[in-house]
């Protein structure tokens, strides 16, 4: 039996009604949220805590380069290079618990998080035409 949560609601329709540029900044967001949470459990000595953090940072790495449309060119296909990245040194600060290794990844996610929250203002600033919708 499940308990309804009006939370949990909310969110699920935030996530069902979002562009596909809003769903990209929501994982974002949500990685950096678990970096924090992980880095804070490294330095706190909390382990268990610090695993499962990386573990859903890693799950949302893995998310966001499946989505990417590798027909984008260039973009892409750096992108991808780089998701590699990030998910290879996570799985590696996830073993060796190092907040560094950590931190590390968290800029390079805070540069994209603001480089995509900056694309979705601009698009908003854009008067719709000819049929687009807005996604990215």
């Amino acid at each position: 039996m499940s308990v309804y949560n009006p939370y949990q609601q909310y969110k699920q329709t935030q996530i069902s009604t979002a562009s596909q540029g809003s769903l990209i900044l929501m994982l974002y967001d949500a990685a950096l949220r678990n970096l924090r949470i992980a880095i804070e459990s490294v330095n706190h000595k909390k382990g268990n805590d610090a695993h499962n953090a990386l573990l859903r940072a890693q799950d949302i790495v893995s998310e966001l380069n499946i989505a990417l449309n590798m027909e984008a060119g260039d973009i892409a296909q750096n992108l991808r290079k780089l998701y590699t990245y990030m998910y290879t040194r996570l799985v590696e600060a996830n073993v060796k618990k190092d907040a560094q290794i950590i931190e590390e990844v968290l800029g390079l996610m805070s540069g994209l998080q603001e480089a995509w929250a900056g694309i979705i203002r601009k698009q908003k600033s854009i008067p719709v035409q000819g049929g687009y919708d807005g996604g990215i």
